[in-house]
């Protein structure tokens, strides 16, 4: 996983969308770094707790307002437990993907 090309289209893909906050961008960053435990294997297992903690969202309703978001939005697969016990999926999609597609349409 080249990490930095990552990082890279995430920035350059939300420079164009109006429709991603701070708060988006802090709990992408949280699930990127759970992404960076994880060795960067799809997918991992997170903990509304511990990704509220890292990404300072002190709002449940915004938490999960900016989970459903970032995954319409194609930054993310979510996929959520609704069990206690068992933590929800994510999936960290390919983001250096859209950032060579862009580099492409720009040369064009």
């Amino acid at each position: 996983m080249k990490y930095i090309k990552h990082l890279t289209g995430f920035y350059e893909k939300v420079a164009c969308d109006s429709t991603l906050k701070p708060t988006h961008m802090s709990i992408y960053l949280a699930l990127f770094q759970f992404w960076n435990f994880n060795r960067f294997r799809n997918p991992i297992s997170i903990s509304r707790e511990e990704v509220m903690r890292i990404s300072k969202i002190n709002s449940k309703a915004t938490y999960h307002k900016c989970l459903k978001n970032l995954h319409a939005s194609g930054y993310i697969n979510y996929q959520p437990s609704y069990n206690p016990f068992v933590g929800s999926q994510v999936i960290m999609l390919d983001l250096s993907l859209d950032l060579r597609k862009l580099k492409h349409a720009r040369s064009n």
